[in-house]
């Protein structure tokens, strides 16, 4: 795997704004961090900001058909649902942000190095490199709403969010959640 540093587009928590990302898209309204243990029976996982206050939880459902999750607030007020579509021939997971807005986040297939997916509704794209475990994602306009790096060795599955437009921080959370559960359900063989 590509561990470039011109490539690398995680930071850990404390750290300055990534290099790369600051020089392509410039410096981000704030950052957000998330570790996933792989061996959580009840899958709850917290969102941390820059300091470390916890500012979303997840917890999906152990035993579940359709990987229903649901993410809150830190004081626990609902932020979104998702759950994914089972029998289908590509990857796709349903959101339902608290304010009823739907959308879903579904993978293009035939991409072998770089990894697409469609946000539908609101008209984003996500782009970015299974090698090198890096996405951006993009609005209508193709101006950057968030980039995400993730560590490439952890005990945990750890992610940095750089967001850049910050009135779509719930859903980049929600889009986040449903990457990792697309990227867990690969390497389970689920689907």
């Amino acid at each position: 795997m590509a561990t470039d540093s011109k490539y690398v587009r995680y930071r850990d928590q404390g750290q300055k704004a990534n290099v790369n990302n600051v020089e392509r898209f410039g410096t981000p309204a704030h950052s957000l961090f998330i570790a996933t243990n792989f061996w959580s029976i009840t899958q709850k996982t917290e969102i941390t900001d820059e300091s470390g206050k916890v500012v979303y939880r997840v917890k999906s459902r152990a035993i579940s058909l359709h990987d229903k999750t649901d993410i809150t607030d830190a004081n626990g007020k609902h932020v979104a649902h998702i759950e994914r579509k089972v029998l289908t021939l590509r990857k796709v997971h349903w959101i339902t942000m608290a304010d009823g807005t739907k959308f879903d986040v579904s993978h293009e297939l035939l991409h072998i190095v770089k990894d697409v997916a469609n946000i539908s509704k609101l008209g984003w794209t996500m782009r970015g490199n299974i090698f090198q475990l890096n996405f951006e994602i993009y609005d209508k306009n193709d101006n950057v709403v968030a980039v995400i790096g993730q560590k490439l060795v952890s005990i945990k599955d750890k992610y940095a969010i750089d967001i850049y437009q910050p009135k779509y921080e719930p859903e980049v959370v929600a889009v986040l959640v449903a990457l990792q559960h697309g990227v867990r359900d690969d390497e389970n063989g689920s689907f």
